[in-house]
């Protein structure tokens, strides 16, 4: 799949599931704890993917470091909010905020990278090489939702991967 419909899809998904929670604040804590859970692990895998991947890949063919480094401060402020929401309860006076919030800042970090000369539109105008990149981001995923707490040790951290190495997929033929 390519990259950037990978990604939308991701956001579809996280779009739908934010919505039953927002609709969920007043059933049963058991259906709250799986949708938080849910939630939880949609985030983690796709902010996983794309600041591995995706977003060194971007600014590399980009150099557009402002939405670049506002995209990593929402995906900062979005586990952060998920981490409080985690450690409260349904019955506290500001849970139900804290999802509104947390629903409002992954719609508008959706709409940064999808919109009109967003990420996404930059991405597609650039030398990436979206089909590859997108082969790497679902092979990631599938890792991540695997539950593969051992990792590989294959995968450098984020920030010191080699140029040409994965997350660095330029297309090839073109030049810049």
């Amino acid at each position: 799949m390519e990259a950037i419909a990978l990604l939308v899809n991701d956001h579809k998904i996280m779009r739908g599931l934010l919505g039953k929670l927002e609709k969920a604040t007043s059933r049963a804590a058991a259906t709250r704890t799986k949708l938080l859970a849910t939630i939880k692990a949609n985030i983690e895998a796709h902010t996983t993917i794309e600041e591995e991947i995706f977003y060194p890949a971007f600014l590399e063919a980009t150099d557009d470091t402002d939405l670049h480094h506002e995209a990593e401060v929402e995906h900062n402020g979005a586990k952060k909010l998920i981490a409080e929401i985690e450690g409260s309860s349904p019955n506290d006076d500001y849970f139900k905020a804290k999802v509104t919030v947390l629903s409002e800042m992954i719609k508008h970090h959706v709409k940064e990278e999808e919109q009109p000369g967003g990420m996404f539109s930059e991405a597609r105008d650039s030398e990436m090489d979206l089909d590859q990149l997108g082969e790497q981001l679902a092979a990631r995923k599938a890792e991540l939702e695997g539950d593969s707490d051992e990792g590989d040790d294959s995968t450098p951290p984020r920030g010191q991967r080699e140029r040409g190495q994965p997350g660095r997929m330029m297309k090839s033929g073109r030049s810049g």
